[in-house]
């Protein structure tokens, strides 16, 4: 249990919450949404002066994820990200939407910087292992190795002054899963800030946003149900008073068991496989994009090169 002071960061955002919110000449209201977008539920939690901005706001930015969702979903197979995919191997470039460029720009980034454990271009073997664990049958080494074969993310061509994006290879299937939500989340909180709302929080599945400052208590409540999410800071603080976001990775929920091994639900696009060897990963981070991405890039590093990865870390970053 940390104990509170007017000196730690809790007593100060306590007090800059306090300071705001009784600086006004109407009070705000608590106020809670959840919806379902991107497999996952959508929480919103916001305060408002009225019940008309405070639904008109969370209505905007849950119209916004599901724009996203048609956008980036590799699930519905008249998104744009499964237009892009049908595209790959005929030497095509295709325009895009300034969400779509702007995320695979920064995907390609992450992979880069990553050494390619974080690939976008992961889609067939993200739909074969889909296949296994609906079927709870551990895949063929033959049809890994063939799916491994289409994943590439230097196969990426971007236009900038296009805006256009050509898949080289023929079979290439894009899954943006790694880190669509958390810039889903980015964006929902812009809507939120748009409408004039100053205290929020968005939670998508887990991944959250929250504003400066924010009531503690409330993000106590949403993570207190879920086991999974956890967050150490170094100075051992649960919660840092500043913005931030934070996203976690595991495989906590889906998992298939072959002969006597666990493997997650997230593949390593080096070998093929899903990890047989992952713990529940959290990141904090100044947004839920960047979360998103380093919690998958984490669930994927082996343990054994987590040394050469910090040291990498110190010197840059995408």
């Amino acid at each position: 249990m940390i104990k509170q002071n007017p000196l730690t960061p809790f007593g100060v955002l306590t007090l800059l919450l306090v300071t705001a919110l009784t600086s006004r000449a109407q009070p705000l209201e608590r106020y809670e949404y959840q919806e379902q977008h991107m497999g996952t539920r959508f929480s919103i939690i916001l305060f408002a002066e009225t019940q008309f901005q405070a639904d008109n706001s969370a209505n905007k930015a849950f119209q916004r994820v599901a724009q996203l969702n048609r956008i980036m979903s590799d699930y519905l197979p008249e998104s744009e990200l499964s237009q892009l995919s049908a595209s790959s191997g005929t030497g095509k470039k295709i325009k895009v939407s300034k969400d779509l460029y702007r995320i695979l720009r920064r995907s390609k980034k992450w992979s880069k910087w990553s050494d390619g454990h974080f690939d976008v271009t992961i889609g067939p073997l993200s739909k074969l292992w889909r296949k296994a664990f609906r079927q709870q049958e551990f895949p063929d080494s033959s049809a890994i190795l063939e799916a491994r074969s289409k994943v590439n993310y230097k196969w990426i061509k971007l236009f900038p002054l296009s805006r256009k994006v050509k898949l080289i290879r023929s079979g290439m299937r894009l899954d943006l899963g790694g880190i669509a939500k958390g810039y889903a989340i980015d964006e929902a909180m812009k809507i939120l800030k748009q409408e004039g709302i100053k205290y929020a929080l968005v939670d998508g599945g887990g991944d959250l946003l929250f504003t400066d400052p924010y009531p503690l208590d409330s993000i106590d409540r949403i993570t207190s149900a879920d086991p999974a999410w956890k967050i150490q800071t170094p100075d051992g603080i649960t919660l840092q008073s500043s913005r931030a976001a934070i996203a976690s990775s595991g495989d906590t929920y889906r998992y298939l068991e072959h002969k006597g091994i666990r493997y997650a639900h997230i593949i390593n696009p080096k070998t093929g496989y899903g990890m047989s060897d992952v713990s529940t990963i959290t990141v904090q981070a100044p947004d839920c994009t960047t979360a998103d991405a380093l919690a998958s890039i984490l669930s994927i590093i082996e343990p054994g090169q987590m040394k050469r990865w910090k040291r990498k870390w110190k010197l840059t970053s995408p």
